[in-house]
């Protein structure tokens, strides 16, 4: 059945993500863009870690996790970067889909062969953010990839996605974090851009939420952040870009991505800071702790303990001493996230 949540009702449902699995009927609410969108039940979800920071060839399979094994000859590529092969499956037909895409190009390709994960039968190809680690290898993998990847399959982005990202260099420098450039997508006539300015469904059983509001009090954009005003760089607000993700702690752009499970699994893979009351039955945040003070990091963890996750996986720019606390902290939820991971959800 459906139903129309107030603000306070999805904070405690869910938990805003860079790339999140949230059970939910419908979303209309001032912390998203406004918009509606009917989510089926998804029979099973499965998430496949193409790319992150830690590469592990003989780290054992635990609770949700399974470990690709590594060859002799060939292993899987690790990086500081991250990228995701997920699947919804919704009246026992599969839905795959890519989000993000890190930033080697060489390396992404080797482990979706070596995955042998099927490009041939994705239907959709989503960016959580703007900066180059989720999505500088794109380009690359889709000229190696041209003929496996269906034509004219749409790849999601927030909205004025392509107008740039910028830091600030220690000695006043100004540097670009973005990779893409709309031309040099487009120009392979392989996929359709499509900007996400609300709530979007993107496969069956998945969509994009559109930007989220700040729900903390002790969320800080580092000053490194900055963005282009005029001829000037300016310091960044909470929001990267209209439509998108809230920016957590500098991440950056991006959006949540949804999938409404058919049972109570609570899974969190990776997450956002701005998490004190929200929970999902599953959901995949992203914890941008990296260079994050202690008291920053433990009021992160207090706030997840209270949404009690049956799993925390940290990933990517949690940072190790927020990954420690988390293993420290949370020893029986916690799952060291790899390289090839696949998590595997079933109602």
């Amino acid at each position: 059945m459906l139903k129309e949540m107030n603000r306070r009702d999805f904070l405690k449902a869910t938990a805003v993500t860079g790339a999140v699995l949230l059970t939910g009927d419908m979303i209309r609410t001032p912390a998203f863009a406004q918009g509606t969108v009917k989510i089926p039940e998804v029979e099973k979800i499965v998430i496949t870690v193409i790319t992150d920071n830690y590469a592990d060839a003989l780290r054992p399979d635990y609770k949700i996790a399974k470990r690709y094994r590594a060859t002799s000859s060939r292993g899987l590529h690790g990086e500081h970067g991250l990228a995701y092969h997920v699947e919804t499956t919704v009246d026992s037909k599969v839905h795959p889909f890519l989000f993000d895409f890190a930033s080697d190009p060489q390396g992404v390709k080797n482990n979706i062969e070596l995955l042998k994960l099927d490009l041939k039968k994705i239907e959709a190809m989503a960016l959580s953010h703007d900066h180059f680690d989720h999505q500088a290898a794109l380009v690359e993998l889709l000229k190696a990839k041209r003929d496996e990847i269906p034509r004219g399959v749409p790849f999601y982005v927030g909205e004025q996605f392509f107008i740039g990202t910028y830091a600030r260099t220690p000695d006043g420098g100004i540097r670009s974090i973005f990779a893409l450039k709309r031309e040099d997508v487009e120009g392979l006539g392989i996929v359709k851009i499509i900007e996400v300015k609300k709530p979007t469904s993107i496969v069956q059983g998945a969509y994009l939420t559109g930007k989220v509001e700040q729900v903390t009090d002790y969320e800080k954009i580092p000053p490194m952040f900055v963005k282009k005003s005029g001829d000037q760089y300016v310091q960044e607000g909470f929001y990267r870009r209209a439509g998108d993700r809230v920016q957590c702690q500098g991440e950056g752009t991006g959006r949540a991505l949804r999938v409404r499970p058919s049972r109570d699994c609570e899974y969190g893979e990776a997450g956002a800071e701005d998490n004190r009351h929200r929970k999902s039955s599953c959901s995949h945040w992203r914890f941008h702790l990296t260079g994050a003070k202690p008291e920053a990091i433990q009021k992160t963890i207090a706030d997840i303990k209270a949404i009690r996750p049956d799993y925390i996986v940290p990933i990517h720019c949690t940072g190790y001493e927020a990954i420690q606390a988390f293993a420290r902290e949370m020893p029986d939820q916690f799952i060291l996230n790899t390289a090839g991971t696949r998590y595997i959800i079933t109602a």
